[in-house]
């Protein structure tokens, strides 16, 4: 019979915050497979958990999956914890999630930390609807491409940052999506916990002169529809009445259903296009 796989949150910073399903857990499966063993033996020893580890990152994670699915097929359970928070977020968990459920192995996550979510509920942005980032790409044309799609995102936008990078990231996001509310976090569960609720145009400028030390969730408002709309509308007003008609009824639209969509781009009643073009 195959074993199962535990994906297991550990704390983002503060030891407490682990609990005690994670700990029972940890010390009964055959093996923790981890990103970092040199800083998950600090968390093992603070909890007198001698489970047998083994490294599992980014630059291993499909070969040493493969060989993870091995030991699952064999009957053997195997618990995954990253550096910090709750794995497959951000981490190569992901991969060893998808390989396990190729190969049919059962799959489970004790639910902890993640300094997305930990970010998002004290940020004072919408929490209703969210759109999780993780990290900008490094590549130029990637990163572009990212913050492109982004420029129009109406839900709140949660990512991490690292502090030598914050800096550009601020500017980069201002220049794009222009001045939106943002929510700096900055070592959450830590000593130094804080969250600084500003503007991204003062956070770009802020932090252009401050030292920056600390990991970063950034927490930043979406874009409104009301101002999704307005840009819509602005699109047509260099154009006129008679030639956005036009473009209507050369796509094989009738004169009714021509002034119904006029009237719709431009945020006006059919009667009052019906009005200026008589």
């Amino acid at each position: 019979m195959a074993g199962k796989l535990y994906l297991c949150a550990t704390p983002i910073g503060n030891l407490e915050d682990i609990t005690f399903r994670v700990i029972r857990t940890l010390k009964e499966v055959d093996v923790i497979a981890a990103e970092d063993t040199r800083n998950s033996i600090k968390l093992l020893n603070h909890f007198d958990i001698k489970t047998p580890m083994t490294s599992y990152h980014e630059f291993n994670k499909y070969d040493k999956a493969k060989v993870l699915v091995e030991k699952l097929l064999e009957g053997q359970n195997v618990a995954v914890i990253t550096d910090a928070g709750t794995p497959g977020i951000s981490d190569p968990g992901e991969e060893l999630v998808r390989q396990c459920y190729e190969a049919g192995i059962e799959v489970t996550s004790l639910p902890g930390p993640a300094a997305c979510i930990t970010a998002l509920t004290m940020s004072g942005q919408k929490t209703d609807r969210f759109a999780f980032e993780a990290f900008l790409p490094s590549e130029k044309k990637e990163r572009n491409k990212v913050l492109e799609v982004l420029k129009n995102e109406t839900r709140t936008i949660v990512m991490y940052e690292a502090p030598h990078r914050l800096s550009k990231t601020l500017k980069e996001l201002y220049e794009t999506l222009g001045d939106r509310s943002i929510t700096l976090c900055k070592e959450l569960t830590k000593v130094y916990e804080n969250a600084h609720k500003t503007t991204l145009s003062a956070a770009a400028a802020e932090y252009e002169e401050k030292d920056i030390k600390g990991e970063y969730v950034l927490v930043i408002e979406g874009k409104s529809f009301e101002e999704i709309r307005e840009e819509e509308i602005k699109k047509f007003e260099d154009m006129s009445i008679e030639e956005h008609m036009d473009m209507y009824i050369s796509q094989g639209m009738d004169k009714k259903d021509a002034m119904k969509a006029v009237a719709k781009d431009r945020g006006v009643s059919k009667r009052e296009i019906y009005n200026q073009l008589i």
